[in-house]
């Protein structure tokens, strides 16, 4: 991925915390600028998902960027989760710290129509092998479904919470936490938290909705196609590509793939 991200983004400022006494983490974050983003980028490249869904990838992309601020800087993790409710789906969501972004889309379309929900995730990190989990999940609560996923696959207590104005916590287990507590937590005690315990700031990580893909990044999809396909895609003179993380649509001329192919053989 690239270092670099577009100017005009929304950054969402996600902070982490310290809950001495209890020995837990927190991180919390408002999402409203990125989502707008992430509306930005439906309209503009007219997708359009059904409300459940979009709402579950929204929580699926606030999860996510929220356990990515809990993680050490360099890694970069891709989620998907197959859910059963409202109808068969499959949510995907990926994201790394350096860059901070996150990014991801809903697949209706050939997914398979039986089995459990399951949540497979995949983390990778120079220098360390990469590690994957699957694990199943109840309901369609994608908060839920990353909480079962840290007690399943990080074997660590983590509860999630949704406050007002699209804000989120997240607060995990750290070595000897008080998880009795942790287990406990309601919203109300979360909502009086930096009055009832004290929290210590540790960092601000910034997050952003971008995929980073381009036409040129799509290429080498279409370049691993058989000739049928290539010559099918192209039949009008135009192929129509789709970006695999975000749903971005982009058109390219054969004459253009052509000379990518020819610049790249």
């Amino acid at each position: 991925m690239s270092q670099m991200l577009e100017p005009d983004l929304s950054v969402v400022d996600l902070r982490s915390y310290f809950v001495r006494k209890r020995n837990a983490l927190l991180v919390r974050g408002r999402f409203s600028p990125l989502y707008l983003d992430y509306y930005l980028h439906l309209m503009q490249h007219g997708i359009q998902n059904k409300e459940s869904l979009d709402q579950m990838l929204k929580d699926a992309l606030a999860g996510l960027a929220l356990h990515l601020c809990s993680r050490p800087q360099d890694e970069s993790c891709a989620w998907t989760i197959h859910v059963k409710e409202p109808q068969r789906a499959n949510l995907f969501v990926t994201g790394s710290t350096r860059p901070g972004r996150v990014t991801g889309r809903v697949f209706t379309e050939d997914v398979r129509q039986e089995g459990e929900a399951l949540f497979i995730a995949q983390t990778t990190r120079p220098e360390h092998p990469t590690r994957q989990s699957m694990i199943e999940f109840q309901g369609s609560d994608m908060l839920k479904a990353v909480e079962t996923f840290y007690t399943t696959s990080e074997q660590r207590l983590t509860r999630f919470f949704r406050l007002e104005e699209e804000e989120f916590v997240q607060i995990s287990a750290e070595p000897d936490c008080d998880e009795e507590w942790l287990a406990a937590l309601t919203l109300e005690q979360v909502l009086a938290l930096e009055t009832d315990e004290h929290l210590t700031l540790l960092e601000t990580r910034g997050y952003v909705f971008e995929c980073g893909c381009s036409v040129e990044r799509l290429m080498p999809i279409i370049l691993r196609l058989p000739k049928d396909d290539l010559d099918h895609i192209f039949a009008d003179g135009v192929a129509i590509i789709t970006c695999p993380r975000c749903g971005a649509v982009f058109r390219t001329a054969k004459e253009s793939f052509e000379q990518w192919r020819s610049a790249n053989s």
